[in-house]
């Protein structure tokens, strides 16, 4: 593909909207064998208590296929394969600020509109349960960010050339149509079109890269199954550094205003070594690329586990090189992406087991030792908070991150470093690509250690009072 002859018959010429997308076209029901009575509604949210709004049922999504142009507006087609979960009449995605100008189900129009936050879907005939279908949406508008005064911002982060979309719980909705929950992870193909002379940077490995007719195209694949808010775009005067590692794509990028070589390059050009001593602890790294992204917004305070490419703000590095920080983003590699919650409330499974890392890190780094971190945190803890099932408004708070490592390290006390290393990698392994609760991990605990745990975790992750050390 070359890009000659771009939108055509469009409404707008730019970009790789224009080009043939080929797409996998599957049957749906006719009504037949029993009668459009039996199609009903999909839920309208994933019913996360959390969070009620984002993602929705009736259908598991399969795989996405972005092509998006962005030149402060965006323009995009999003072809969407999924499986029906149940017999439907019509199904939502996710889509927040943006205008759908174009559905189609299985190659047909379809009818559909638009609330604030959703895109309904009409599938006329029905979709049957158990059968795949491909739903297409042509969409545009000016993306933005969402605000909780709580857990901050996210979505989609614009500035005079730069834009970056990232955000956690939710932030994907508001650049593409999405089931936006992590219980319904996909693969991802995302071909992006900027201007010619900016860049573009998202998960996965890198695949072409071309200019002309004065857009760059730059296209990504994530082969494995994503959680959507681990979906990131990084576009703009960036500076893009790839290479590889253990024979993997390795791609660094930087905000133009980051000074090369300074603490935030230094720190990222260790992100293999950490990975790799990572995997000595947690099993083999889950995926098919590595790397990074530091940007500079003032509106973003946090740095994020996108998956195979971690987000961080430039601010992290201020006071030098931060290790740290990216063995926390790169254990999420393993605990949150490739093994991912299913409802918020398990949240710990994901930052405990990160401020863990950050513990394992520091020992190997020949600083504080792992016991004496917990030893330090187990006297500043405020065990009336809990780290399992925080609510909502405490979602990122010490408790999750903090006491959820000291679970970790009361765990690992309490059965032994053989046997705790063993359940850590027996969770990776058995898990990949998929998602865990804390009952499976209690469950997995007590069949490799031989005996029973839950008492421990319910006292660490839950109890009033101090526990006491193992």
């Amino acid at each position: 593909m070359n890009g000659a002859g771009a939108g055509a018959g469009r409404r707008r010429t730019v970009g790789v909207l224009g080009l043939t997308v080929a797409l996998a076209v599957a049957a749906c029901g006719d009504g037949t064998g029993g009668g459009e009575s039996r199609y009903r509604a999909g839920a309208e949210s994933a019913e996360d208590p959390y969070f009620p709004g984002p993602g929705n049922g009736g259908y598991d999504v399969t795989s996405y296929r972005l092509d998006i142009d962005y030149d402060h507006e965006l323009v995009g087609r999003a072809s969407i394969v999924a499986t029906a979960t149940e017999d439907l009449s019509r199904f939502n995605l996710d889509l927040a600020g943006l205008e759908a100008t174009t559905v189609t189900l299985n190659g047909r129009p379809a009818s559909y509109h638009q609330t604030r936050t959703e895109l309904v879907v009409q599938a006329e005939g029905g979709l049957d349960k158990g059968r795949p279908f491909t739903v297409e949406v042509q969409y545009e508008g000016v993306p933005g960010t969402f605000t909780d005064p709580v857990l901050g911002v996210g979505g989609f982060f614009q500035q005079a050339t730069d834009a970056v979309a990232m955000g956690q719980p939710v932030s994907a909705s508001a650049w593409f149509p999405v089931n936006d929950h992590p219980s319904d992870k996909a693969t991802y193909e995302i071909r992006i079109a900027v201007p010619e002379g900016l860049g573009a940077v998202s998960n996965g490995v890198p695949m072409e890269e071309y200019t002309a007719d004065g857009w760059t195209v730059r296209s990504w694949s994530e082969k494995s199954p994503m959680a959507s808010y681990l979906a990131v775009l990084s576009t703009g005067n960036i500076r893009v550094k790839q290479s590889t590692h253990r024979g993997k794509p390795m791609v660094l990028a930087y905000a133009m205003s980051v000074l090369p070589g300074g603490a935030a390059e230094r720190t990222l050009n260790r992100t293999g070594e950490i990975a790799d001593f990572l995997a000595t602890r947690f099993g083999p790294y889950p995926f098919d690329s590595y790397g990074g992204i530091v940007v500079v917004d003032n509106r973003i305070n946090y740095a994020l586990e996108t998956q195979s490419r971690p987000v961080y703000h430039h601010n992290a590095f201020s006071s030098g090189e931060n290790t740290a920080l990216v063995a926390h983003e790169m254990a999420h590699q393993w605990f949150g992406n490739s093994v991912s919650l299913s409802r918020w409330s398990d949240i710990w499974l994901n930052e405990g087991f990160a401020t863990y890392a950050e513990w394992l890190w520091e020992e190997h780094e020949g600083g504080r030792t792992a016991q004496q971190n917990f030893a330090r945190q187990y006297a500043a803890t405020d065990w009336s908070k809990p780290a399992l099932d925080p609510g909502p408004e405490n979602l990122f708070s010490e408790a999750v991150y903090q006491r959820g490592a000291l679970a970790v390290h009361a765990l690992r006390r309490t059965v032994g470093d053989k046997t705790f290393f063993t359940i850590l990698k027996t969770w990776t392994t058995e898990r990949r690509g998929g998602h865990g609760t804390t009952d499976d991990l209690v469950a997995l605990a007590e069949r490799v250690a031989g005996k029973p745990l839950r008492p421990l975790f319910d006292a660490w992750l839950s109890g009033t009072t101090a526990p006491a050390k193992p």
